[in-house]
């Protein structure tokens, strides 16, 4: 092992030790780590460029560092033996390069230790059609969609291929047989790996991300054809999620695209990490699953709608907008007013919820008077 490989451990090591998140190595800077979403200076050690280059040739295989040469950039996979994996990358920036090592954990967590809505669990049982889980990169897109698998691997007898960049829990085969594909390294893309698949006797399919017009039209059509599909995308809701993918494609195509996805989509799940109030982060959800007025929405291009539709189904079948799982979490004392208030996609209404408006809070007794248009009961002369 070399002086810097050496060095490099140590730095994943004290990350892991903390609970960091990601690893951040720069030419020119002292290294730094990500805990709870805030970025913390490890050491004082400043990395220089040649240390940078050092480290590429000591962790890379020599065609990797070729590749990374000519790209100037790459993704890849890091062990440290059984005690770690990571999710690497290396990138040229104007000081030299720079690295991002992003811990994979290596216990998949059961889907009841994530503290999901139930109806998350639903999500396992479906046997075809197409479920996305979406975010920004660490919102713990990856861990839900382990957890899924996980369960499916645990209670039903499936074949399941994953295509992933790279690939990050590694799931043993318990009642499923399952196989994991690495790009790069095991398949050459995502839509390559992914149309092999459709030949490969899946049953599941999970495709690490939707990242491309022909990935999105493969996934559709296995979606289509009795697989499952689950994916990821960097949306932030699921009304994005939809035009993201719809948009994707030319005018022309688009509503062939759209009834496709009308058809197919099963779930949405949008995860967006919040800070709570003792130092840690909780998962907030947007969920979408698919109903009659869903899948009409869908198809008709009324996707200014969903949200209203995802908020009035929360007692029926469990969907919620983020907003809806915000106030959750803030009723639960989870999270302060003010980061409840920062997070949310239209705050004057949370705001508004959080005072009681729509809520219910004013409950009168019925008298047989009529409301006003806000609610109120007019008084009688004298009444006050």
């Amino acid at each position: 092992m070399g002086e810097m490989e050496a060095k490099l451990q140590m730095y994943l090591k004290a990350m892991m030790k903390n609970g960091g998140s990601d690893l951040h190595i720069k030419a020119t800077a002292i290294p730094r780590v990500r805990v709870h979403g805030v970025l913390k200076v490890l050491g004082k050690e400043l990395i220089t460029a040649t240390h940078m280059e050092n480290l590429a040739k000591e962790i890379l295989t020599p065609d990797q560092y070729t590749k990374l040469v000519a790209d100037k950039q790459l993704d890849f996979s890091y062990v440290i033996g059984a005690e770690g994996r990571f999710r690497a990358n290396f990138f040229y920036q104007m000081n030299g390069l720079s690295s991002v090592m992003r811990v994979i954990p290596v216990d998949i967590l059961p889907l009841e230790k994530l503290n999901l809505p139930p109806v998350v669990d639903s999500f396992a049982e479906i046997s075809r059609g197409m479920i996305l889980v979406t975010g920004v990169t660490g919102s713990g897109k990856s861990t839900t969609l382990a957890a899924i698998i996980n369960r499916i691997n645990e209670t039903q007898q499936k074949h399941i291929i994953t295509v992933e960049d790279p690939v990050e829990f590694v799931h043993p085969d318990k009642k499923c047989l399952i196989n994991q594909r690495g790009i790069g390294e095991d398949a050459l893309s995502f839509a390559h790996a992914l149309k092999a698949a459709l030949r490969e006797d899946p049953d599941i399919i999970l495709v690490g991300e939707m990242r491309d017009m022909e990935t999105i039209e493969i996934g559709l059509h296995a979606a289509n054809t009795g697989h499952l599909v689950f994916s990821t995308l960097h949306t932030m809701d699921a009304k994005e999620t939809i035009d993201r993918i719809i948009g994707t494609f030319g005018a022309e195509e688009q509503p062939r695209i759209r009834l496709a996805l009308a058809s197919v989509i099963e779930g949405i799940l949008c995860q967006r990490l919040i800070p709570t109030i003792d130092g840690g982060r909780v998962a907030a959800i947007e969920i979408l699953k698919k109903t009659a007025r869903i899948e009409q929405l869908i198809m008709e291009d009324r996707d200014a709608e969903i949200p209203d539709a995802l908020s009035d189904g929360k007692e029926i079948y469990g969907t919620q907008t983020f907003d809806q799982a915000l106030l959750d979490i803030y009723d639960a004392k989870k999270i302060t007013k003010d980061m409840a208030l920062e997070y949310a996609t239209n705050p004057s209404d949370m705001l508004l919820k959080m005072q009681g408006v729509g809520k219910g809070a004013i409950v009168q007794e019925d008298d047989g008077k009529e409301p006003d248009v806000f609610g109120f009961k007019e008084l009688e002369e004298g009444e006050e």
